[in-house]
């Protein structure tokens, strides 16, 4: 039997999936990566880690799914930034130089001056990035690293997105995917040329100068079939030589090609269907025929995820971070925690049962937050404020500090991250879209409080994905069009995805989230109005 292989770098995690051509999931495996922090803002990871972790993890995937024959291979990552000389050995990003440390993390914020004096020239490459250049993005990691470490920014003979670096490991080859340098990088797909004069402008005349060998002279869009895996690749996976391998993908994008396209029994209308994906942060896929300019949400991006049409996206910087920051740093986790273990449940399992306690039987417990708000912008705001310099507030705390209190804190900021959504949906409906569904996959998804509250917060239907490891199975879609197993993306989805269960907002909710909004927008204004008070301090 063929079978199709999806590998997926997450932040914490790297993870290898077999698919059969249905999209069922044959086998899968999990490794962690390292993520060192050694300054408060920075986040690193190693390559070799990385590419370790992923053997690891196929090896152990194909085991689990019988050792079917592969037809095609996909890899999708985060956006983050990694660093290579000419002999394709780690350069460190590391300020006091540690070695393996050669990938600047998309959730990385050292950067932020430079995004600052990116965005001060109003370039009109900005706006293919919603006006404003985010500094998780590529060109601001770039140009601190030229600033700060010059010596090793000269040093690197390659700067890769992270995606493109598994597929170079894979096949050697160094072709870029548009779905990484036109979302991260500024390349102007629908114009197939990057913008020499930004470069010099910003800083990096000398990318220009160099014909932008080190970022990419080859671009291709998903879909396309990069190469064949490499002999060396082949031993270190555990798999044969000359696989058909993919255009890589960013995890996010991958997500969106595995529910996006899903069947719901209806003609396909992009215009209202948004795909969300969870995880450490959140990331919100719109896609439309023409160019939609959405103040705040990252594009108009032409061919970055479905080919041929146009991608807006959204995005929460912190929300699967957010809920594990708030509720492992409360004072009832660790005797919460405990209980969860012996009992073989996750921690928020328990507290969204003591939130049904709390509410009454039959009750909701949306309205046991009237007195409780959050604003969840702890990491800054991706999306639609892109203010990387907005922080958390929390409005409504007592000195109580039981497992009640850490209960109602964790339905608050799981609201406030709906919250936050809604905040998205309504910058894009304002451009054109009129979206009512709310395609989901990741990890907030198997969450039930924050599903409804998604559901409620926007008064959209929230459909969650037929196959629950979506990511993986975008990416093994990838690798079924490089193998020929499918004519093209859209096929693909067809085929492989589908839809699962439904949930659907409750009407008597509505007036509550409303009122939760009108707080989540004031909270906003009134930090900034702390900020002036204080300038004049």
């Amino acid at each position: 039997m063929e079978a199709l292989l999806g590998i997926d770098v997450g932040t914490g995690s790297a993870r290898a999936g077999i698919f059969t051509r249905e999209g069922r999931l044959l086998g899968h495996a999990s490794r962690e990566i390292a993520l060192w922090r050694p300054a408060p803002g920075y986040a690193q990871q190693s390559s070799r880690d990385i590419w370790n972790a992923v053997a690891a993890a196929v090896r152990e995937a194909a085991q689990a799914a019988g050792n079917p024959t592969i037809a095609g291979i996909g890899c999708d990552a985060t956006c983050s930034l990694v660093v290579l000389d000419a002999a394709a050995n780690p350069v460190s990003v590391d300020p006091a130089g540690a070695a393996a440390q050669d990938i600047i993390v998309w959730m990385d914020h050292r950067a932020e001056a430079e995004a600052e004096r990116i965005n001060a020239g109003r370039h009109d490459v900005l706006r293919y990035v919603g006006g404003r250049i985010s500094l998780e993005m590529q060109t601001p990691k770039l140009l601190w690293l030229k600033t700060h470490l010059p010596d090793r920014f000269a040093r690197a003979a390659y700067f890769l997105d992270l995606p493109d670096f598994l597929t170079f490991k894979a096949t050697g080859s160094l072709t870029r995917s548009l779905c990484s340098t036109v979302c991260k990088w500024t390349y102007l797909s629908h114009e197939q040329r990057w913008d020499a004069d930004f470069f010099r402008a910003i800083g990096l005349g000398e990318l220009a100068d160099e014909g932008f060998a080190r970022i990419g002279t080859e671009l291709a869009p998903m879909g396309t079939r990069l190469g064949t895996l490499s002999a060396e690749a082949a031993a270190t996976l555990g798999l044969e030589p000359g696989i058909p391998v993919g255009v890589s993908a960013i995890d996010a994008h991958a997500g969106g090609l595995g529910v996006i396209g899903a069947a719901l029994g209806e003609p396909t209308d992009f215009d209202r269907r948004l795909a969300l994906i969870g995880g450490t942060s959140s990331c919100h896929m719109a896609v439309s025929p023409a160019p939609r300019f959405v103040p705040g949400v990252w594009g108009p991006y032409f061919s970055a995820m479905v080919p041929g049409l146009w991608l807006n996206e959204g995005g929460q910087s912190a929300t699967g971070a957010l809920l594990d920051h708030v509720v492992e740093t409360h004072a009832a986790y660790p005797a919460l925690a405990a209980a969860a273990r012996a009992e073989g449940r996750h921690v928020f399992a328990l507290l969204a049962d003591r939130l049904a306690t709390m509410a009454g039987p039959g009750k909701p417990i949306a309205r046991l937050t009237s007195g409780l708000h959050v604003m969840p912008d702890f990491h800054g705001n991706r999306s639609p404020r892109a203010d990387a310099s907005l922080r958390g507030m929390i409005s409504g705390l007592s000195l109580a500090a039981g497992p009640d209190d850490l209960a109602l804190l964790y339905l608050a900021t799981v609201q406030a991250i709906a919250l936050g959504t809604r905040h998205i949906v309504e910058a894009l409906d304002a451009q054109g879209y009129a979206i009512d569904t709310i395609l989901a996959c990741g990890g907030g998804t198997r969450d039930p409080v924050y599903l409804q509250a998604h559901a409620d917060a926007t008064g959209c239907r929230v459909v969650l994905a037929r196959e629950e490891e979506a990511v993986l199975l975008g990416a093994a879609i990838l690798g079924a069009v490089a193998g020929g197993v499918f004519p093209g993306i859209e096929a693909a989805m067809a085929a492989m995805s589908g839809a699962g269960r439904t949930i659907t907002p409750d009407p008597a909710q509505r007036r509550h989230y409303d009122a939760k909004y009108a707080v989540f927008q004031r909270m906003h204004d009134d930090q900034l109005a702390y900020r002036r008070l204080m300038a004049g301090g």
